[in-house]
């Protein structure tokens, strides 16, 4: 089973995703701080981070570029979860180096369908 790690600023929407992903049996971890998601990743090393692009403080990108300077064997995927859904958006967030692309709203099987890719 996987460690995952919930990065966003929305308490509805960590609590959406966690239930979507608990009966999988991975272990779920979350954070809505953008601001310390190097120190959580460092203290509960995750196999998958699903990580908001809109966010306050640090968007997903700039979180994403943290991630690389501090991990840069990145042991982790990185997927993007946000309401920013346009053919550029998806570009560019792979682009930064994201896994992957989920977009806001989704469904549990979508989520499922993603994961199931890089777990």
């Amino acid at each position: 089973m996987a460690k995952i790690l919930l990065v966003d600023d929305s308490p509805a929407d960590i609590r959406f995703m966690t239930e979507a992903l608990r009966p999988t049996g991975h272990t779920v971890i979350s954070t809505s701080d953008s601001a310390s998601v190097e120190q959580v990743v460092a203290s509960e090393n995750p196999d998958v981070i699903l990580l908001d692009v809109v966010m306050p403080e640090r968007n997903g990108y700039e979180v994403l570029r943290g991630l690389k300077r501090d991990f840069p064997s990145m042991p982790f995927k990185v997927i993007f979860v946000s309401s920013k859904g346009s053919d550029t958006d998806i570009k560019w967030g792979l682009r930064q180096g994201a896994a992957d692309y989920i977009i806001k709203p989704y469904t549990p099987d979508q989520v499922l369908s993603v994961l199931n890719r890089h777990i």
